[in-house]
């Protein structure tokens, strides 16, 4: 008798094959990946020509008039930062999912493309969009990978983004890893991957029946994350979370270069580009060898007007603080208000987890002690956390040994919600609800015989959509003809694990349905993020008001379509003395509505009720003789 191959459901069909899934940390200045192999997760080390970190930097420059040109990522793009900067892409990461208007921040690039749409980098390879800047990152990851791991034994890759990251940016990261040829099995908030790296730790896992509160305080290269996250029984739940995608280690090293020019008496504005990018690479030379001394001799030369400039001096610990104070001090500022989000203080916190390259500067480790009243933890290395959760997180999801993992729910950083009449902002899912989630309300029409519909979809804190951010739109048809408010439209608001929206609507009557997947061109800036999420709460009285007035505009206008329409099908119950007072109720009551005096309208409400009420009493007993006509006594 021969043995049948059997294999567990989702397993190999080769009994001996082993799977594995890859954590990406795709970093806006450096990028590793992590595999879990025999149960533990590290790091994929590079080849001995290049770094573990891998330099987020990809070069496009004419390479040879008799090969095709090809990008040169890593370690060697790198070092043409200084004779080709035009043609070397740093920090990708901070144009991903933005539209070139969004985009204020210096950079020696030259942009293409049309306004409102993601621009494209303009190279001597061609127009490169930041999508294929961060491909070509991910492909050179996989490649290491599929080096270290045996042939076709790679089943996907969990990627890290920002907390912060909105549909768009999350969007054009999925993008960018379908162009490089990899599966996504999720995308994971960057201070999530850490927490589960650290959750692993035995010491994490004590009085199982109690809630810990851990704050993931995690400045890169060139983004930064605040997420206070609690777990109890292995859950993790972020709580809240909050953040800037365009502040990190390259403005503090932007700082620094800036001090420098200073120091040496040149105009920022004067300096070429490729000395720009060099003094910046000059003052992160400098940042890190501060962190293990306290004063350095730092030297600067620099052309300009075709004349040399040269300074030489001290820089310490101490002048560092104040020069970064900017940065240190927009991080507390982050921090602080995700505390209000979360409805606590320092002291409910538990620990203050550190993460990211720039957390290894003891200044910021000084600064974050200080402000939290309590030493955080930095361990782990920085730089490697996000991809070892990551990793762990991957070898989960195609794990089917759910066993003495942890349980992630990330949250939504923005409220989402659709417009109604008015102009007013319906919120299905609040800010700060944990995903995935799958929110459902009932709508109804406006007007009688309405057969379609417009779902515009919004986010934002504010009442009104014009102060809120336009996301998308779709069309609803083939509702069936009815009077007004009969109609009964559900739509449903449904975020996947990766924060990815879903929009749809069903008229529940006849089983009609569309839908819209929420991918905008570009992402909110970081301006637009603040400004959303203050404004909510610097207008909130002034909103509470003015959404008060729609409402009750709403309300009248429905009632007078009412109204008229009633007059048109039942006017033989009206005599011309009783058409001539609605007539003149109902035009006192637009002309109040036209007004914007919220005690008119109400008023003019007040005064056409009873004329309302008795005429929908006429048509009720009109009905209800009808129904009861020819019926008599004993059938009942």
């Amino acid at each position: 008798m021969s043995l049948l191959q059997i294999a567990e459901p989702q397993q190999s069909t080769k009994p001996h094959a082993h799977r594995y899934a890859l954590g990406i940390d795709l970093g806006t200045t450096r990028s590793i990946v992590a595999v879990v192999r025999s149960g533990k997760a590290s790091v994929i080390d590079a080849p001995e020509t290049e770094d573990t970190l891998l330099p987020s930097v990809v070069y496009y420059g004419a390479t040879s008039n008799t090969t095709p040109d090809s990008p040169v990522v890593g370690q060697q793009a790198l070092q043409h930062l200084r004779d080709d900067p035009s043609n070397t892409i740093v920090s990708a990461k901070r144009f991903m999912g933005r539209s070139s208007d969004d985009i204020k921040f210096s950079h020696p690039y030259q942009l293409s493309g049309q306004q409102g749409e993601m621009p494209a980098f303009v190279t001597a390879q061609g127009h490169i969009s930041p999508v294929q800047v961060s491909a070509d990152i991910l492909k050179t990851l996989a490649q290491r990978a599929s080096q270290a791991l045996p042939e076709d034994s790679i089943e996907g890759v969990v990627i890290t983004v920002p907390a912060y990251f909105d549909e768009a940016q999350r969007q054009a990261t999925k993008d960018a890893a379908k162009v490089a040829g990899l599966k996504v099995l999720r995308l994971l908030n960057e201070p999530t991957a850490a927490a589960v790296a650290y959750g692993l730790d035995a010491s994490k896992q004590k009085d199982d029946d109690k809630s810990h509160l851990y704050l993931i305080y995690d400045l890169g290269g060139g983004t930064f994350d605040v997420s206070i996250l609690k777990m109890t029984a292995g859950v993790f739940e972020v709580v809240a979370t909050g953040g800037n995608s365009a502040l990190g280690g390259d403005d503090i090293d932007r700082l620094i270069a800036n001090w420098l020019l200073q120091q040496a008496g040149a105009d920022p504005k004067k300096i070429r580009n490729e000395d720009k990018s060099y003094l910046a690479q000059q003052a992160k030379a400098y940042k890190q060898q501060l962190s293990d001394t306290d004063d350095i001799t730092v030297n600067v030369e620099i052309t300009q007007d075709n004349q040399t400039l040269h300074w030489q001096g001290k820089l310490t610990s101490t002048l560092l603080q104040e020069i970064i104070q900017p940065v240190t001090r927009r991080t507390i500022r982050v921090c602080e208000q995700v505390l209000r989000d979360a409805k606590l203080t320092k002291a409910d916190l538990d620990e203050v987890i550190l993460v990211g390259g720039s957390t290894r500067m003891p200044i910021i480790q000084h600064i974050v002690a200080d402000f939290f009243d309590k030493q955080p933890l930095c361990h782990l290395n920085p730089d490697e956390v996000v991809a070892l959760g990551a990793a762990q997180t991957a070898q989960q999801l195609i794990s089917n040994h759910n066993n003495d993992h942890v349980l992630l729910l990330d949250v939504t950083p923005l409220s989402l919600g659709l417009e109604t009449m008015g102009g007013l902002v319906e919120v299905l899912i609040p800010r700060n609800t944990p995903i995935p989630v799958t929110k459902r309300q009932v709508f109804t029409t406006y007007q009688d015989g309405q057969t379609g519909m417009v779902i515009h979809v919004v986010q934002g804190e504010r009442e009104t959509v014009e102060n809120c951010r336009s996301l998308g739109r779709f069309e609803l048809y083939g509702i069936p003809p009815m009077k007004a408010g009969l109609a009964r439209i559900e739509v449903t608001f449904s975020i996947d694990a990766n924060g990815q929206l879903t929009v749809s609507a069903e008229e529940t009557t006849t089983n009609t349905k569309s839908q819209i997947a929420i991918t905008p061109s570009y992402g909110l800036s970081d301006e637009q993020k603040e400004q959303l999420l203050m404004a909510g709460f610097e207008y909130a009285e002034a909103d509470k008001q003015a959404r008060s007035l729609i409402e009750t505009k709403v309300e009248a206008e429905r009632e007078i379509l009412a109204l008229q329409s009633a007059m048109q099908e039942f006017a033989t119950l009206l005599n011309e003395q009783d058409q001539n007072a609605l007539k003149q109720a109902i035009d006192s009551l637009q002309q109040a509505i036209s007004s914007d005096d919220l005690a008119n309208i109400e008023q003019a409400q007040a005064s056409l009720k009873p004329l309302s009420d008795e005429f929908a009493a006429r048509i009720m007993d009109q009905s209800i003789q009808q129904t009861m006509s020819g019926t008599k006594a004993t059938d009942w």
